[in-house]
């Protein structure tokens, strides 16, 4: 999937910003039950509520998971673990896309830092991904909430 945004950081930022007072539940499932008209828009819409779910929550870990017949899990885990509604591939597909383009990833994956400015303050976050042929996983490490 191609990502036209050359600063797709500052667009997850806007749109965390944007939803930082939403129920992140409520469009999570309103994202997944509904027909994708823009499905790189949604990418980062959906990433975002789902970073914003993890910091409310006081996530350890979001991890999103496509196995080789394609479907698609994505979890928080922390004190309990919450099933996420799932984006449809191609909107996994443009989440991938963009925190590879964020990031600058190569093909394979890795584990590199990710800074989320959100209004007053900021996040450290960690990102680690993995591809394989038919399957990759995206986990996004939540700071201690000590």
């Amino acid at each position: 999937m191609q990502i036209k945004d050359p600063n797709l950081h500052l667009k997850l930022q806007e749109m965390c910003d944007c939803y930082l007072d939403t129920g992140y539940a409520v469009e999570l499932a309103r994202m997944a039950a509904g027909p994708e008209s823009d499905p790189e828009e949604n990418a980062v819409k959906y990433l975002a509520l789902a970073i914003m779910y993890g910091i409310t929550e006081k996530a350890d870990k979001l991890k999103f998971k496509q196995e080789k017949e394609g479907k698609i899990e994505v979890e928080l885990k922390g004190e309990q673990k919450i099933r996420l509604p799932a984006p449809n591939g191609d909107v996994l597909d443009g989440i991938i896309a963009t925190i590879r383009q964020i990031l600058h990833f190569d093909q394979e994956g890795g584990e590199l830092p990710l800074a989320l400015g959100l209004r007053t303050g900021s996040v450290d976050l960690k990102v680690k991904m993995k591809e394989k042929p038919g399957k990759s996983s995206l986990t996004i490490y939540f700071p201690s909430w000590q």
